[in-house]
């Protein structure tokens, strides 16, 4: 899979987004980066951990969050797209729902957009990706967390993001999914869905998980937001163990580790067991 002018190995290998939110109010890391030098700043230090994509948001969507304008959020994200390309040889990643943003993030050089409604929120999301060539995550969400049947649901729900995405010409080769935890979603479903993350790969795409310092942790260990670490890794390693292609996380570093530790330990397994591939999930 190309993202940018890098090529992804999404079948054998877990890569890492880094988290770049310059907004005030985002839930564990509000308000540190959001002048430009800060932003920049910290997404160097990203990259230099082993990054391999730079997520920038302008707009917080935790639960409750208050949405700004268009103009707005393009005035927080484009200077530190742009400062950030023309700084770093590393794809970026526009975290919107909203095309306009999403045009002046791309003509700012943004590679991905990480849509949080899946194409589902603004019916011009899908055209423009499609024009411009870029690559997209689409996450699955609902404003409720009612279900008939949640997980053949959900699947059904996240499947359609896919349909959409097609429908409007992007090709299946720029389509990455992710099942959305903390979005649309209980505890105990969030729990769920990380514990059958390999069924996702029914849908044909590979997978983003994006659980980093969020609530299903916070919620399970009792931990406000900066203690989250340790069950971010536990995600990140079941991430890796289930064939994810990318982890969508805060703490570049400590992540990395854990994906790497492993990802050698599967890899010994399959040296022991002579399998070839890596049959991974």
């Amino acid at each position: 899979m190309k993202i940018g002018n890098r090529e992804f190995d999404v079948k054998n290998k877990t890569y890492i987004m880094g988290i770049l939110n310059v907004t005030p109010d985002s839930f564990s890391d509000g308000g540190r980066w959001n002048e430009t030098d800060d932003a920049l700043s910290h997404a160097w230090t990203m990259a230099e951990e082993g990054a391999d994509i730079i997520d920038i948001g302008g707009e917080s969507t935790r639960p409750g969050h208050q949405q700004i304008s268009d103009e707005e959020e393009i005035a927080r994200i484009v200077p530190v797209i742009r400062a950030v390309k023309r700084e770093l040889d590393l794809p970026i990643s526009v975290d919107t729902y909203k095309s306009k943003v999403a045009a002046a993030a791309i003509e700012a050089g943004a590679d991905l957009v990480n849509d949080i409604w899946g194409l589902k929120y603004d019916p011009e999301m899908a055209g423009l990706i499609a024009r411009t060539g870029t690559a997209c995550c689409l996450m699955h969400n609902k404003n409720t967390t009612e279900y008939e049947d949640f997980f053949p649901d959900m699947l059904r729900e996240t499947a359609q993001c896919a349909e959409l995405a097609r429908a409007a010409g992007i090709p299946d080769d720029k389509i990455i999914l992710d099942p959305g935890i903390g979005f649309g979603k209980t505890l105990e479903m969030n729990l769920e869905t990380l514990h059958y993350l390999e069924r996702f790969h029914e849908l044909g795409y590979p997978m983003l998980l994006g659980a980093s310092r969020k609530s299903v942790i916070g919620l399970t260990l009792d931990l406000p937001a900066d203690q989250r670490l340790e069950g971010t890794l536990v995600t990140t390693v079941l991430a890796v163990m289930k064939g994810y292609a990318f982890v969508r996380v805060h703490d570049v570093k400590e992540n990395l580790r854990a994906i790497r530790m492993t990802e050698a330990i599967l890899a010994a397994g399959r040296k022991v067991s002579g399998q070839e591939g890596p049959e991974r999930g």
